[in-house]
């Protein structure tokens, strides 16, 4: 998962750019990036780490010009070099610069035709490389020295036509503006907003609308799936749907987890997604438990607590704050090993005893993934003093990995993997568990949706969206993402920087 931002303006974008990306944060805290051009020359700065730390008063001042792309990257495991950080950039045709959320499915078989076919060599493990090799080909197949907006709408087509996965892209062409598509499906949330100033109009396109909010543009509306939007070196904004038969099918576990509350995704707010995640999860409590002895309902910080608010006021019962959270600890559940996130999670989290001594609590998380959080936060709680310990996810269970651009385990270490509601209880140590079905999660999000059938649900169901995700694809990433394979990534990486420090 990771977030862009596209800035055409009418002044230096610069610091708009870090701006965007530092609302942007949660998308992406593995690393950084951003190029602006200035009279056809491109500059760039872009390296490991937080919005904060990549970039300092030094490097601003080389980010010169009034057009700009920036990315945040979602940790990888393992990951030491800063090759795979983006943007990224070919000198032909014209000098194209990438930024990429998603994950492309037939990435090797792009690779071998891109070298193969088109002689462009690909030189990071990044599907987004691949993507803007991608497009620079089938741009460079116009064989025009100066080209139309027609000519940057077909080449998208193209992309279209070989890329397969879920992309939200954004990119700049030297000398004729900024670019934005998304892939067919829609998986990938994608926004667009103006503004006018005194010199002109301006054009923002980022993943979530919260950034466009931030930067003081008006949101105008989502990039359609598979559309394109060209902003020219005049300002003047062009669009046009590129792929055949496109399909709004976007992923739900944007609302259930990665996007801010604050944002509206296809005309969706998250946050009155999320409050009517905690209604329908609280029937189905009041379903099951009729007769509860709950005492108090505690959210899990932060993702929860919209969900778990509205589930006490329906329930009736008393809502308060039972973890404070140390918010300079990243995500879990993207770490590699069991030892290194069971001592994050305790470095993340500390309970207030005041609030669980004595008392039943109703512990609420937006989703369990691995379980090995779920089952620390719950021994924490009966460490605190709890007498019975409840367990409720926003989310139904997730029994299946994510092909389309998030980072999760393997599916053999996903704890709903193989295993009923009852036996996933017993595995976290909660004395009961509630699971959010998954009907009631689309009809959450679903509620004030237009334009939308059909939602990526793959993690609960094993249902991919586009189509073509074969078994074999499935058994890749199984190898790729378990522990296993992250521990000797780690090695790998750890090699390198040994020889990087004694050079």
């Amino acid at each position: 998962m990771c977030g862009i931002v596209g800035i055409f303006a009418r002044s230096p974008v610069n610091q708009a750019l870090y701006d965007g990306l530092t609302v942007l944060q949660h998308r992406g805290q593995d690393a950084a990036g951003i190029v602006t051009c200035e009279d056809n020359r491109l500059y760039m700065r872009k390296d490991n780490g937080l919005v904060r730390d990549v970039f300092r008063t030094r490097h601003m001042l080389r980010l010169q010009g009034n057009m700009g792309i920036g990315h945040v990257r979602y940790p990888t495991a393992g990951c030491f070099s800063s090759a795979e950080a983006q943007p990224f950039y070919v000198n032909s045709p014209f000098g194209i610069t990438l930024a990429h959320n998603g994950n492309l499915i037939n990435a090797a078989e792009l690779k071998r035709d891109l070298f193969v076919e088109d002689r462009r060599h690909i030189n990071t493990d990044s599907d987004s490389e691949i993507l803007l090799n991608v497009f620079a080909h089938e741009l460079q197949e116009s064989a025009k020295l100066k080209i139309t907006p027609g000519d940057i709408f077909e080449a998208v087509a193209g992309v279209y036509r070989r890329c397969r996965g879920a992309y939200a892209v954004v990119a700049m062409i030297t000398g004729y503006g900024i670019l934005a598509f998304r892939d067919p499906h829609g998986i990938r949330p994608l926004a667009l907003g103006r503004r006018n100033s005194a010199k002109g109009t301006e054009f923002v396109v980022a993943s979530e609308s919260v950034a466009i909010d931030a930067l003081g543009y008006e949101l105008l509306r989502d990039v359609s799936p598979g559309e394109a939007v060209y902003i020219d070196m005049d300002g003047a904004m062009h669009a046009r749907q590129c792929a055949e038969n496109p399909q709004l099918t976007p992923c739900i576990f944007e609302h259930v987890y990665f996007a801010r509350p604050d944002s509206l995704m296809d005309g969706i707010s998250v946050y009155k997604a999320r409050l009517r995640m905690g209604k329908y999860l609280a029937k189905k409590i009041e379903r099951e438990f009729p007769n509860h002895d709950i005492d108090v309902v505690l959210p899990i910080p932060d993702t929860s607590r919209t969900s778990a608010l509205q589930l006490s006021y329906t329930l009736g019962v008393k809502y308060s704050e039972g973890f404070i959270k140390n918010r300079y600890i990243g995500r879990t559940f993207i770490m590699p090993g069991q030892k290194q996130r069971k001592k994050s999670v305790r470095q993340k989290l500390n309970a207030i005893e005041l609030e669980f001594r004595g008392k039943n609590v109703l512990l609420v998380d937006d989703s369990i993934v691995r379980g090995t959080t779920s089952k620390q936060i719950i021994q924490m709680a009966r460490d605190a003093g709890a007498n019975k310990v409840y367990f409720a996810s926003a989310a139904p269970p997730v029994r299946y990995p994510n092909v389309y651009g998030i980072d999760m385990p393997a599916a053999s270490e996903l704890i709903g993997h193989g295993r009923d509601v009852n036996q996933i209880a017993e595995a976290i140590g909660a004395d009961r568990l509630f699971y959010q079905d998954l009907e009631d999660l689309v009809a959450a999000v679903k509620k004030k949706a237009k334009g939308i059938e059909r939602f990526d649900t793959s993690v609960f169901n094993g249902e991919y969206v586009t189509g073509d995700v074969s078994e074999s694809y499935l058994q890749q990433i199984e190898h790729q993402r378990n522990d296993s394979a992250r521990r000797e990534q780690i090695e790998k990486d750890n090699e390198v920087l040994e020889i990087y420090n004694t050079a």
